[in-house]
C-alpha cells in the first residue's frame, strides 16, 4: 500500500494548520505586532543594571496594560544574563540581578483588539564587545532568514535548515528546539497547527511567528529575537 501523501491531502493539512478565526483580519495582525514592539521599545531602556528580572516583567505588565492590551496569550518572558540560554518552557534560575555590563532579551505575547502580538529581541547593557556581537547576530540571522522567505518561498522546514546553515558560518550556535509557531486571532492554540521549523508549505504572512535562538559557542549566555513574517 502506497504511503504517499496526495497533493490534496497535503493542501488540506496546510489549510487546516493555517485555520483562522471569525474575527481575524490580517492587517489587525500588523496592528498587533506594531504594538507589541511599542511596549518592548519603551520598557527596555528603562532596564537597567541592579534591577532583577522579575522588576522588568513588571515593567512590562504595567506598559501594556497602560497601551490597553485585551490580555497576555504567554507569561511575559524576561532573560537575564545566563537564563538568555533557557527555553521558553524553562523557568529562569533564580531572580537574577542584571549586571553592569549585561544582556537580557524580553519576550511579550500579548493580545491587541482580539489579535495576538508576539515579539521579542535582546539588549546589551555596558560595553562587552561578545555580548554586543551576539544581539546583532540574533537579529541578523532574523532578517537573514526572513528575507530568504521572501525571496523563495521555502517551507517553515527549509527556512530552519537555512537558519541553522547561516548561524554556523557565522560562528555561532542555533537552538533548533526553538522553531516558531502560529498566531491569529485570539486563541490560536485550537489549530495545533505545530512549530514553523515543522511545517512542510511556505507559510503565509500574518500568520507565523520566526523565532530565532543563539548561543555563544563557549560562554553562557544568548541571545533571542522573533517577530511576525508578514
Amino acid at each position: 500500500m502506497s504511503t504517499t501523501t496526495s497533493p490534496q491531502t497535503a493542501q488540506a493539512t496546510q489549510a487546516a494548520k493555517e485555520a483562522v478565526g471569525s474575527k481575524y483580519v490580517k492587517e489587525q495582525m500588523q496592528t498587533a505586532r506594531e504594538r507589541t514592539w511599542q511596549v518592548i521599545e519603551r520598557v527596555a531602556p528603562r532596564v537597567v543594571p541592579g534591577m532583577r528580572e522579575s522588576e522588568a516583567a513588571a515593567l512590562c505588565k504595567a506598559e501594556m496594560e497602560a497601551l490597553g492590551m485585551d490580555r497576555i496569550w504567554h507569561p511575559t518572558i524576561v532573560r537575564f544574563g545566563e537564563n538568555t540560554l533557557r527555553m521558553f518552557k524553562e523557568r529562569s534560575v533564580g531572580d537574577p540581578v542584571l549586571r553592569a555590563n549585561d544582556i537580557f532579551f524580553l519576550d511579550l505575547g500579548v493580545v491587541w483588539g482580539a489579535h495576538e502580538g508576539d515579539a521579542g529581541a535582546t539588549f546589551v547593557v555596558g560595553d562587552d564587545a561578545e555580548m554586543q556581537a551576539c544581539a546583532a547576530v540574533a537579529k541578523t540571522l532574523f532578517d537573514d532568514v526572513e528575507q530568504h522567505w521572501r525571496k523563495t518561498g521555502a517551507a517553515g522546514t527549509a527556512l530552519y535548515a537555512y537558519a541553522d546553515e547561516r548561524a554556523q558560518a557565522l560562528g555561532w550556535r542555533l537552538n533548533l528546539d526553538i522553531k516558531g509557531h502560529r498566531v491569529s486571532d485570539f486563541p490560536h492554540a485550537i489549530y495545533r497547527a505545530g512549530d514553523l521549523g515543522d511545517f512542510d508549505a511556505c507559510p503565509n504572512a500574518g500568520m507565523w511567528i520566526l523565532e530565532i535562538q543563539i548561543a555563544h559557542p563557549t560562554k553562557p549566555f544568548g541571545a533571542f529575537y522573533e517577530d511576525l513574517l508578514y
